[in-house]
């Protein structure tokens, strides 16, 4: 297979002069195809950076700044849990996307979604499976922020070595600051409303949580509707591809961490923290005519949006029942 090939090109690379041979592994890759330019709509220039915000406020809205200071009660579980997400995961992904020998566009689109930090959806799952909720909290804050620098620098390295000519110009430094703005300013918002105003924070809330989530699944019909006649096979590229992302980000997400003897509860919310990403701001940052401008970069995250519901699921049901049968046991072993 190509795929294979390429992944051993990338070994030899490590094992010479680690940084320059990883870069020149990368930018090796080969890129076959060009993307089609898709023209600027309202939908994407208004209705996604929007969308977006209302999730990033909501987010916000539920941050205070002892969320961020927390990770100094957790340092093992929150550095275990960002290495993995900021190191692992990419490298992962790019493993699987050689493995599977994928278009690169799609590849870009994959790669841009593994550099997404978790979003509130994470903290949702981890609050079913009964993970440790607050640091569930502290790792998507922590992720948020870092992701204004992890995530160009993923995005930059995928498309210098997998697109070619001018498809292969990355986010600008012009760009990041737009990535500050969509990502940090709806939350630093949010947090300043709990501070100065919790009791307004506290009435909002619900009714963020609820937006966020029709915002959700409005922002993946609209990347789905753009590219409706290729949806199809786009399914049939990224589908499998999405769902072991998903899968191994939450066994990565759970073991390492376990492996490093930090509790079940951090663990659980590592888990869902590391393999539920926040595939609106992919999708945004992909439809955005003043960042990627590609359609066909958003189809993976949008893809994702839909399976990852499932295994996160099942592992929420799963963990929730292990838990409430281990209760079980102790007031079984306590009464006798």
């Amino acid at each position: 297979m190509v795929g294979l090939a390429r992944l051993e090109g990338v070994s030899r690379g490590w094992a010479g002069r680690p940084v320059a041979a990883a870069v020149r592994a990368i930018a090796n890759l080969s890129g076959w195809c060009h993307i089609p330019r898709m023209n600027s709509s309202t939908a994407t220039t208004v209705f996604l950076p929007i969308a977006l915000g209302v999730i990033m406020l909501g987010l916000g809205l539920s941050l205070t700044v002892a969320d961020f200071t927390r990770v100094l009660r957790y340092p093992r579980a929150a550095a275990v849990a960002l290495g993995c997400q900021i190191l692992v995961l990419p490298a992962l992904c790019l493993g699987l996307v050689l493995l599977f020998d994928l278009e690169p566009v799609l590849a870009v689109g994959m790669m841009l979604l593994a550099a997404s930090p978790g979003g509130t959806t994470a903290n949702l799952f981890s609050h079913l499976a009964r993970g440790d909720v607050a640091l569930n909290i502290t790792l998507t804050a922590i992720n948020s922020v870092l992701a204004v620098v992890t995530l160009p620098i993923v995005v930059n390295l995928a498309l210098a070595g997998f697109m070619e000519g001018e498809d292969a110009i990355g986010l600008q430094p012009d760009k990041l600051v737009q990535v500050f703005a969509i990502v940090l300013i709806p939350v630093a918002i949010g947090m300043f409303l709990r501070h100065r105003a919790p009791g307004v924070a506290d009435r909002l809330n619900r009714p963020v949580r609820i937006a966020s989530v029709v915002v959700l699944v409005s922002v993946i019909a609209v990347a789905v509707y753009q590219e409706r006649d290729n949806v199809l096979g786009y399914l049939r590229s990224v589908g499998l591809l999405a769902l072991l992302l998903c899968v191994c980000g939450l066994a990565i997400g759970f073991y390492v961490p376990r492996l490093a003897r930090v509790p079940r509860g951090q663990a659980v919310a590592s888990s869902f923290e590391i393999g539920v990403h926040n595939s609106t701001l992919a999708i945004t940052i992909a439809l955005s005519p003043a960042l990627l401008d590609s359609a066909e970069m958003a189809i993976p995250a949008a893809v994702y949006g839909i399976v990852m519901f499932l295994p996160a699921g099942l592992l929420a049901y799963a963990l929730s029942r292990w838990q409430a049968e281990r209760v079980d046991v102790r007031a079984s072993s306590e009464i006798s």
